[in-house]
Parts: structure tokens; C-alpha cells; sequence
């Protein structure tokens, strides 16, 4: 099944100051979006995992890349490579959301190191792509766990995941 993929991330922005005689503005709008085609190369992807996750109180979440996430038909999915991941950590959670760090296969992606995490506050989006033909490699068994922790107790948190990359 071809797949087609556009990421967009954008900023608009103004600033506004006081001088003697005027109100002095710095405007800017910089939109950044590039689109992935169907296929395995350099910015190409062929499979893409969606799922929003509910965490309990000082849980974690283990998203399997390679073989136990399903795609929007149920079909197994099996990453070799990751091409990008958006995580958005719900506006309504009281805790927050922690990636990385899974104790014995954590998929490493851009985070440099195994035990390294980003931490998601409410509301608070991480987007990261690699657009090469390389992308970041998921090893199945070794490096293919992407895990999410809820940062505290009493109250469940919700994480939508994306999460592109190609089959082989």
C-alpha cells in the first residue's frame, strides 16, 4: 500500500515594544514542512504506527517498533528504519510524559544514549525526523523499544504517538 506523508512544523511570531513616538513590531512567519513519498529511500517512508496511549500513575508504556504495533488495518508492523516520531503529551494530563530509556532495548533514535529521556510536560509536542535513506535503524530484540513513563502517581496520563519509518 502506497503511503504519502507530509510533516509540517511552522512558528509565527510578533514582538511588540514602546519607543517615544511609535510602537515598533518584529514580525516573523517561517513555516517548515517537507513531504515524505511511498518507498525506502531518502525521504521516503512506507509504513506509519498512530496510537494514542493512556498511561497509569508511575507506569511506563513499551512501543515495540519491531513487530508488535499495528498499522491502521491490524497488520503487524515491523520498522527497520525510523524516519520520524511526533509524541504530544495531552493538555489535560496532570503529570508528565517521559521518552526513552527502556532498561534493556531501548530504541536509541536521537536521543544519543539508551538511559537518555525528554520530558513532555502537558500539552508539549516532540517532533524529530530523519529524512536520509539511513534513518535511525531499529534492531529488533536490542534497540526496538520506544518507552513512555508517566512522571508521577495518582493520575493517568494520554500520549498520541506517530510514528514513521520504513519496512526495510
Amino acid at each position: 500500500m502506497p503511503l504519502q506523508t507530509q510533516l509540517a512544523v511552522s512558528i509565527a511570531s510578533i514582538l511588540t515594544g514602546t519607543a517615544d513616538f511609535t510602537t515598533p513590531t518584529a514580525q516573523i512567519s517561517k513555516p517548515y514542512a517537507f513531504k515524505f513519498d511511498s518507498g525506502v529511500g531518502a525521504d521516503q517512508a512506507d509504513k506509519l504506527i498512530h496510537k494514542q496511549r493512556i498511561i497509569a500513575p508511575s507506569a511506563s508504556d513499551d512501543l515495540d517498533l519491531a513487530g508488535v504495533l499495528t498499522d491502521a488495518f491490524g497488520v503487524a508492523v515491523t520498522l527497520v528504519k525510523v524516519k520520524a516520531v511526533i509524541i504530544f503529551a495531552a493538555i489535560a494530563n496532570a503529570n508528565t510524559v517521559i521518552i526513552g530509556n527502556h532498561p534493556t532495548a531501548a530504541f536509541v533514535g536521537w536521543f544519543g544514549a539508551a538511559a537518555h529521556t525528554v520530558t513532555l510536560g502537558p500539552g508539549d509536542i516532540f517532533v524529530c525526523s530523519r529524512r536520509g535513506v539511513a534513518g535511525l535503524a531499529v534492531t529488533a530484540g536490542t534497540a526496538d523499544m520506544l518507552r513512555l513513563t508517566n512522571g508521577a502517581g495518582g493520575t493517568n496520563v494520554t500520549a498520541d504517538v506517530f510514528v514513521l519509518g520504513t519496512a526495510s
